[in-house]
């Protein structure tokens, strides 16, 4: 290694720690307009954040003061404790932004779901006292927190978003909002950053999932259910369509297992976090996919007397199932707070599959009706029409 890469290494390692010390310093050194002192703070990682506190072991509860640097008046901020994951689905939130009488608004806001708004709402734990106050671009939320029996560790979220007419709209999805998760310990006075699986790792697991069922349950699903319908109409594709049918749903069902995987593996990460209504639908589609591939394995020959009641089953099963995929689908986007251009992905492709499925439908009532009428006519004239006959006999 040459003299120059060490020299540059050498003065970026005096640079970081010289940014680090300051940045500490700008904690310790920082006076309140209450003139309120605090045992311990630390700078968060990211998003020009402190949190100061005083712990309280005789009654476990803490005084804290989190502040929030470089934000505009209009927007809001919210630090929050997470009891059972990471992330800020599960977390108890502090709130303060400026309402529309000008006035700084604190409160706190329980999130179960990405598609809440921060509304206002009873934590899981008691707060006695919550203030905000608004100073030099810094928005500083002052709380006492009555701290969960047992408990002196916790992940910790924070945040901050734009207001707009008086609604608080979601945060950016990139950069270092998606970075904005740590642990903080009231008694050690330690605090991380990037508490358990970073919040960019959590995103590229909902994303995984997401896509993996939306592909299986949600358009391969219908692909082989539109293969089957239409295609055996054509007397050339027999026996095709019945292996492109079955190569399809197989492969949709494995996947969609896959995407089921996933869900359990969120479901674990964020205990005590459910999306009831799309869990359980997913139970139920887990399910009868299952039942849908062993029935496959036992299917009757055509000429079979239990034929006919198979079919029933095979047909309503499996239409069950994908009226329940599209439904799902839209409550996992849901879940997804954020990714609309999906959704609209997702909108696009059915209605193409919707509007391919009307077309074909069209279609095969053509050909069974032309079918017919020729049968019937030939049915009506097993030697043939009068003329032909005439000629014929001529």
């Amino acid at each position: 290694m040459d003299n120059k890469l060490l020299s540059s290494m050498f003065f970026s390692s005096i640079l970081l720690t010289l940014a680090t010390s300051s940045y500490a310093q700008e904690c310790l050194s920082h006076q309140f307009r209450s003139n309120s002192v605090f045992s311990t703070c630390n700078p968060l990682p990211v998003l020009n954040s402190f949190l100061h506190w005083t712990y309280h072991p005789d009654n476990h509860t803490v005084d804290l003061a989190y502040r929030h640097g470089n934000v505009a008046n209009s927007d809001w901020v919210a630090w929050a404790l997470n009891l059972g994951g990471q992330g800020m689905v599960g977390a108890q939130c502090l709130v303060a932004f400026r309402n529309s009488s000008g006035q700084i608004h604190a409160y706190t806001s329980p999130i179960s779901a990405y598609s809440t708004q921060l509304s206002e709402g009873p934590l899981n734990f008691r707060v006695p006292r919550i203030s905000a106050e608004f100073v030099n671009n810094e928005m500083i939320i002052f709380a006492t927190l009555e701290l969960p029996t047992g408990r002196t560790s916790f992940n910790q979220v924070w945040q901050n978003g734009p207001v707009s007419q008086g609604a608080l709209q979601v945060h950016s999805q990139t950069g270092d909002n998606m970075r904005s998760t740590g642990t903080v310990d009231f008694v050690s006075g330690q605090t991380s950053g990037g508490g358990g699986i970073s919040a960019g790792s959590r995103q590229r697991r909902r994303n995984t999932h997401g896509v993996l069922n939306a592909i299986s349950w949600g358009v391969m699903m219908p692909m082989g259910a539109i293969f089957a319908r239409y295609l055996k109409t054509f007397k050339s594709a027999n026996p095709a369509w019945f292996y492109l049918h079955a190569a399809c749903q197989t492969a949709a069902y494995a996947v969609g297992v896959a995407g089921w995987g996933t869900g359990l593996k969120l479901g674990s990460d964020s205990a005590g976090i459910t999306y009831t209504t799309h869990r359980n639908i997913g139970i139920t589609l887990f399910c009868l996919g299952t039942l849908q591939v062993f029935a496959l394995l036992l299917r009757p020959k055509p000429d079979h007397k239990y034929r006919l009641y198979w079919n029933i089953y095979h047909h309503a099963t499996g239409y069950t199932v994908i009226i329940l995929s599209i439904i799902n689908v839209f409550e996992g986007f849901d879940a997804l707070n954020g990714q609309k251009n999906w959704k609209r992905a997702y909108i696009g492709v059915i209605i193409c599959l919707g509007a391919i499925a009307v077309l074909l439908e069209a279609i095969t009532w053509f050909i069974v009706i032309k079918r017919k009428k020729t049968t019937a006519v030939s049915d009506k004239y097993p030697q043939g029409n009068g003329t032909n006959a005439v000629n014929a006999y001529a």
